[in-house]
């Protein structure tokens, strides 16, 4: 079976969805297959359980297309400098991955959106890596090789790509951003096809 990485993410407003995509676009233009999933919203309190496939847009992640990508890009909307809570609790029910050195030795890349340039967007991608630490994943960051990060008035950080949404989440991805999250795309399925060709 083809390679695949997976591009798992969370999004409130859309932002997250729409640079996931983006970051899967520059994965495929280097001829790597791609997986696109999310992960459900949490609710302080349930009485009925929530559909296992959503209603409309992409389907939630299983453990298993998390054990057997070849590589992971983790997306996610800051809150207060942090990854969002639906997302922290997926990979709090990784256990059993770990347990069993699924993720070892796989590249990974995180990325992340925020309503204000200020918002946290550095630490929201920090506090998205010790779990990838913990799971023995290889971590890449985004390189200055690529001018936008340099030309960037937005979104965009050496630890992963980032997009500024607006107090009101209205404002759309630009230019640099676009280019920075195709590139991050890119990069990780570069090493995932060196990785693979290596074995």
């Amino acid at each position: 079976m083809q390679p695949y990485v997976l591009v798992l993410y969370y999004s409130k407003y859309g932002s997250t969805k729409e640079m996931a995509h983006l970051i899967a676009n520059g994965i495929e233009a280097e001829g790597v297959r791609v997986k696109i999933r999310t992960v459900p919203n949490l609710a302080t309190a349930v009485e009925v359980a929530a559909p296992s496939i959503p209603a409309e847009g992409d389907i939630y992640c299983t453990l298993d297309e998390l054990a057997n990508c070849a590589g992971l890009a983790l997306g996610s909307p800051t809150r207060f400098g942090n990854m969002a809570s639906e997302m922290k609790y997926f990979l709090d029910q990784t256990t059993s991955l770990w347990l069993n050195g699924a993720l070892h030795g796989k590249p990974a890349c995180v990325f992340t959106s925020s309503g204000s340039m200020h918002g946290g967007q550095e630490s929201t991608l920090l506090t998205m890596l010790p779990p990838l630490f913990h799971h023995g994943m290889m971590i890449m960051g985004l390189s200055n090789a690529v001018p936008a990060l340099s030309n960037t008035k937005t979104g965009g950080t050496p630890y992963g790509a980032s997009h500024v949404s607006g107090p009101r989440h209205d404002l759309g991805i630009s230019q640099d951003e676009k280019i920075l999250c195709e590139a991050q795309g890119g990069r990780l399925a570069e090493v995932v096809k060196k990785l693979s060709e290596a074995l």
